[in-house]
């Protein structure tokens, strides 16, 4: 990242935030390649199709977060958060994370689920600390996860 990003609400990502997509993602998901022994699935997602479907919402000019949600009849799915390295510590995924809230509460929803690999001990931090509860583990092929949901007032 060469800019700095100015702050900004989060907004629906368009065709030409794609490459920008991809390497934010690539970049907060790159340290764990070596701990789960294969590429995250984030980072083998068509970002295209993610953003064409309109399920990819970004954060920053340049973007530095981003978050791909998915809705269903029952909940918000958060299929991916990601954070570049470089704006850690800057309240980006604290933001997205509420962005989610909000989105699932405007879509007439009432619960927001997600999952992370079990290797990815750091998010199994996080979660909680933002009222998500582990609902269960489980494989599912080659990756072992964690199931959590965050039911909204």
């Amino acid at each position: 990242m060469t800019q700095a990003p100015r702050e900004q609400a989060i907004r629906v990502a368009g065709p030409a935030d794609v490459a920008a997509v991809k390497a934010v993602t690539d970049a907060a998901y790159h340290r764990y390649i070596e701990r789960i022994g294969r590429l995250p699935q984030p980072m083998e997602a068509d970002h295209a199709a993610n953003v064409a479907a309109g399920r990819v919402f970004v954060a920053g000019d340049p973007v530095i977060g981003l978050v791909v949600v998915e809705a269903y009849e029952d909940h918000l799915f958060l299929d991916n958060i990601a954070v570049h390295p470089d704006a850690h510590g800057r309240g980006v995924g604290r933001r997205l994370l509420e962005f989610v809230d909000t989105r699932a509460r405007a879509l007439g929803l009432s619960e927001v689920r997600l999952y992370t690999h079990a290797a990815m001990w750091e998010n199994q931090r996080i979660y909680p600390k933002f009222g998500y509860e582990v609902v269960e583990r489980r494989a599912e092929g080659p990756h072992e996860r964690v199931h959590y949901r965050k039911r909204l007032a």
